[in-house]
């Protein structure tokens, strides 16, 4: 059994090439077509329509005796939380890369995730039969913007042409590949000082080295053409590490993608990664530990799924029966905590119902779709009635659009997409309401400190009272509702990195009147204590006072190469790089090799390679005018930086 991701940037192939391996291993008899509409992983109406992957999809395919269950992944930017939700389950990748386009951003993007989390990669170079197409060129690439650990297997003859073919490397130290392995094998470099070095000691470290993912196999071909597909079938079979799991013990999985049935039920697609799932078993599932019964199982073989009485570890499964199930939900013993790997969503729109669209059809529609892709993240303002759903582009905007036309007949329209804000505190913020004293109308005594935290660490919530000194339930509902009210802060926009300290605390215990039943009136309840929290915690929170931050992307420039010239120091017939602009002067370098203006040698990364300070990092923040300023109808100021 083998988990296999196909992954790349938007239009380099993976869907074609999916179908072409589908075709190789005699799934399929006929090669669907993107353009056609008629590939057997774009099943939406609108993945159809668009020509690009918008979900997900799993499919399998038998190889040599091997189960692969093939997971398509989106290539475009705005989808990249169906990929992030794979790459959990996976046990390799193959990371799809366009001859005639090269490395490219996403391409970037998803290498670095890869080898951070350690994912075997094999890469394939598609469309070695289009014109322009390189393979020497790309290598170079491949080298400097993604890593220089790959190791080259085959060679193509006849680019740019429909005659294109593959060669194989004549022998594995070929092409500087045993510079590569001896860079992470001791033994392999005694074996090459003493001479005895043989194919097969090369062949065993090339697999030990791509299942720890720390060099990566490259592969050239063609998914329209079929030429190199073979070798990378072969690829697959031998370096991929297959999928291990005690079938035995006990139940583990993770889900990472929720679908709903033709009865709009919920189908959780899971990993098994231990243990064995049976039909009408009942499990734990998600962070709060709720219990369902498994009422149906499929399991993906020879290209669809069927129906099947148990599920064992390595297997990927589509579950029935768990109702409240979310993606990242863990079945049954946790292996790890879910977390993102990629940037969450900078951008925010609101959502504007048609003349006659109910609200509350419009609600339980876009709820339905944060099930399917928790980062939409709804967020509900009941002062202006209004809904917003944060988003990655405007193409993730126009699909979510098309989707609720389509699926739920719900006409709506958006407003003008903005930045996605949070509110910091700037100070520390303290309040208190005390039982029976003005204005405070509520039977609780709640007191609360409001301190800045470092950047990224959310919210915490602690208490400086006793934990015995009101019932648990007590602290749990103002616990909720520190969190619950902190979705708003003083500008609109959701507060986070702080700290939320509990420093006062009070409740008339459960009394009535002499042999009368239960009085609300003479007794705490936790109405109470969730009614007079976000009183304190405001007031907490306006002394505090907050400051408002605009997620930004750094972004920088790969210069392309310049003609080669001599090197002088002050020549001014030499060709320089041109000056920084404004200075009306032009910059030559000092000494050879030619670099650009500002790069020492010292100044690591120059010229894209994978050290570049314009390479991708989480989004930093800067400061910004409050929400109320970003109105369709009003024009937002400059940010202060």
């Amino acid at each position: 059994m083998l988990n296999l991701g196909i992954l790349a940037h938007v239009d380099a192939g993976k869907t074609s090439l999916t179908e072409r391996l589908l075709h190789s291993a005699g799934v399929i008899d006929e090669i669907g077509s993107v353009d056609d509409g008629n590939t057997r992983t774009d099943t939406l109406a609108l993945e159809r329509q668009r020509g690009i992957t918008i979900k997900s999809a799993v499919v399998s395919f038998p190889l040599d005796g091997v189960t692969v269950n093939l997971i398509d992944t989106p290539g475009h930017p705005d989808f990249i939380a169906e990929v992030e939700r794979v790459l959990g389950v996976l046990d390799g990748v193959v990371l799809v890369i366009s001859a005639v386009e090269g490395v490219q951003a996403q391409t970037r993007v998803l290498m670095r995730t890869l080898q951070r989390l350690r994912i075997p990669t094999l890469l394939f170079v598609n469309k070695i039969d289009r014109s322009g197409a390189r393979h020497d060129a790309v290598l170079r690439e491949i080298r400097a913007r993604l890593t220089p650990a790959i190791v080259p297997m085959v060679t193509a003859t006849g680019l740019g042409t429909r005659a294109a073919r593959v060669i194989p490397v004549p022998g594995p130290a070929a092409a500087g590949t045993l510079d590569v392995l001896t860079g992470h094998d001791d033994v392999l470099l005694a074996a090459y000082v003493e001479n005895t070095l043989t194919d097969a000691l090369l062949h065993g470290s090339l697999v030990a080295q791509t299942r720890e993912a720390l060099v990566h196999p490259v592969y050239v071909g063609s998914a329209a053409t079929g030429a190199g597909v073979g070798a990378l079938l072969s690829g697959i079979q031998t370096l991929l590490p297959a999928a291990d799991g005690d079938a035995d013990g006990p139940v583990s999985a993770t889900v990472f993608k929720v679908d709903r049935g033709l009865a709009g039920e919920k189908v959780a697609y899971a990993r098994m990664f231990s243990g064995t799932l049976r039909t009408r078993d009942r499990v734990p599932f998600g962070a709060a530990g709720a219990e369902g019964r498994i009422t149906g199982i499929s399991v993906f073989g020879h290209g669809t799924d069927t129906r099947a009485d148990r599920v064992a570890a390595g297997r990927i499964a589509r579950l029935t029966g768990l109702g409240d199930i979310r993606v990242g939900d863990a079945i049954g013993e946790p292996r790890t905590a879910y977390e993102h790997v990629f940037a969450p969503p900078t951008l925010e729109t609101v959502v504007v119902p048609g003349p006659d669209v109910p609200r509350g059809a419009l609600h339980l529609a876009l709820t339905q779709l944060a099930e399917q892709d928790p980062l939409i993240g709804l967020r509900h303002d009941e002062r202006r009635r209004e809904t917003s759903v944060s988003l990655y582009g405007e193409v993730q905007k126009e699909v979510i659009q098309a989707t609720l036309a389509d699926e739920y007949g719900l006409d709506v329209g958006f407003r003008e997409t903005t930045p996605l804000c949070v509110e910091r505190p700037v100070g520390t913020g303290q309040a208190a309401e005390f039982i029976k004293k003005d204005p405070n109308p509520f039977l609780a005594t709640v007191g609360l400190r409001l301190e800045p935290a470092p950047v990224g660490s959310g919210v915490a919530f602690r208490l400086e009272v006793e934990l015995g000194a009101m019932p648990y339930a007590f602290f749990k509902a103002v616990e909720d509702t520190v969190r619950e009210t902190l979705d708003q802060g003083l500008h609109g926009w959701q507060v986070t990195d702080c700290v939320v300290t509990m420093t006062h605390s009070g409740y008339w215990p459960r009394q009535s009147h002499a042999h009368q039943g239960f009085d609300k009136s003479m007794s705490s309840t936790g109405a109470d204590f969730r009614g007079v929290t976000p009183l304190v915690l405001i007031e907490a929170l306006r002394r505090a006072g907050t400051r408002v931050h605009e997620p930004m992307h750094p972004s920088g420039s790969r210069r392309p190469p310049t003609p080669s010239a001599p090197c002088c120091r002050s020549s001014p017939s030499s060709r320089p790089y041109p000056g920084r602009p404004g200075t009306g002067r032009r910059s030559v370098c000092s000494k050879a090799p030619c670099r650009p203006p500002g790069c020492t040698p010292s100044n690591r990364g120059c010229r894209g390679s994978p050290g570049a300070r314009g390479s991708w990092r989480a989004p930093s923040l800067t400061t910004l005018p409050s929400r109320t300023a970003r109105s369709p109808s009003a024009r937002a100021p400059t940010p202060t930086r």
